[in-house]
C-alpha cells in the first residue's frame, strides 16, 4: 500500500514572507501535473520567485479580504500567469477599487478545488465584515488570514467582538488536526500577550518557547494545529474555567470574555 504521508497524497504548501510581516502561501495538488493556487496576494516579488523556484504556475488566486496587505499583488500575478481570482463577494467592490477587480465572486459555503485540494469557503466575519477562510478538508489544511492568526486574532477593524467570536467558534469545530496557516508574523508578539493573562497554562509556555526559538533562527512560526491553538491561545480560551478564574470573569458568556480578552491585547 502506498505511504499515505508520501508526496504523492498530500498537499504541498509553501510558507512565502512577503512585506514586513505578512504571509502567502502556495499550494500544490499531488502529482507532477497538480493544480496550483496562491493564498492571497501581499507582495508580487517573493511570491513570482517562490513559483519560479519550483517551477509551478498558478490557476487559481484566493483572496481572504480586501485589506491592500492582503490584494497588492493581485494585478501582477493574474498579468503573469493569467490565474484565474476569487474572492469574498461581500468585499468585491473594495477589492476591484484598488484596480484588481475579482474573477470570481464566492459567498460562504461555496467550494473549488477536487480531491486534496478541494476548498471551501468559510464566513470569518470580524477582522473585516466579509472576510472569509479556505478550508481545504481533505487536505487538513485552513487558511484564516487575519481572523484565526497563530497564538491570535485580527483587530476589529469592521466588526463587533461577538461576530469575531462567533468565526472563531465556527473554526473550532473544525477538526483537531487541521494545520492553521494565517496571515502575518506576530506570533511573538502574540506569546507575550497570551502569557500575560495565561501564565499558568504549561502548554503556552512551552510554545512560546518553540516560537522563540524559531524566530531566532527567522523561522515562520506558523502553521500551528487547531488542536495547538485551542489549548494556547486565550482568544480560542474564552469559555475555559482556568482563564477565567485568571482573569476574574466567572460567570461571564463566553463572547464577553472574547471582548474582554480583544481589548486587553488592544491595550497591550
Amino acid at each position: 500500500m502506498p505511504d499515505p504521508t508520501s508526496p504523492a497524497d498530500v498537499l504541498e504548501i509553501v510558507t512565502v514572507a512577503c512585506l514586513t510581516d505578512n504571509y502567502a502561501y502556495l499550494v500544490k495538488a499531488p502529482g507532477t501535473a497538480g493544480r496550483v493556487a496562491v493564498v492571497d496576494a501581499p507582495e508580487a516579488g517573493p511570491i513570482i520567485a517562490a513559483l519560479e523556484a519550483r517551477g509551478w504556475q498558478p490557476q487559481e488566486l484566493l483572496i481572504t479580504h480586501h485589506h491592500h496587505d492582503h490584494v497588492g499583488a493581485i494585478a501582477a500575478l493574474r498579468d503573469r500567469y493569467g490565474c484565474t481570482v476569487y474572492g469574498p463577494a461581500a468585499e468585491a467592490d473594495k477589492i476591484a477599487a484598488q484596480g484588481a477587480p475579482l474573477d470570481v465572486e464566492l459567498a460562504p459555503g461555496e467550494t473549488g478545488g477536487e480531491g486534496l485540494a478541494r476548498w471551501q469557503v468559510i464566513a470569518v466575519p470580524g477582522h473585516t465584515l466579509g472576510h472569509i477562510a479556505f478550508h481545504y478538508p481533505e487536505g487538513a489544511a485552513l487558511f484564516t488570514a487575519d481572523s484565526l492568526m497563530a497564538l491570535g486574532c485580527g483587530r476589529l477593524f469592521e466588526g463587533t467582538p461577538a461576530m469575531m467570536w462567533d468565526s472563531l467558534s465556527r473554526l473550532m469545530e473544525l477538526p483537531e488536526e487541521t494545520l492553521v496557516y494565517s496571515g502575518h508574523e506576530y506570533t511573538s508578539g502574540n506569546a507575550a500577550f497570551a502569557l500575560s493573562i495565561d501564565p499558568d497554562n504549561a502548554a503556552l509556555r512551552a510554545r512560546a518557547a518553540e516560537i522563540a526559538a524559531k524566530r531566532e533562527k527567522n523561522e515562520p512560526t506558523v502553521p500551528a494545529s487547531l488542536a495547538l491553538e485551542k489549548a494556547t491561545n486565550p482568544f480560542l480560551r474564552a469559555g475555559s474555567a482556568d482563564l477565567r478564574a485568571q482573569l476574574g470573569l466567572d460567570g461571564v458568556e463566553d463572547a464577553a470574555v472574547f471582548a474582554h480578552i480583544r481589548a486587553a491585547k488592544d491595550r497591550f
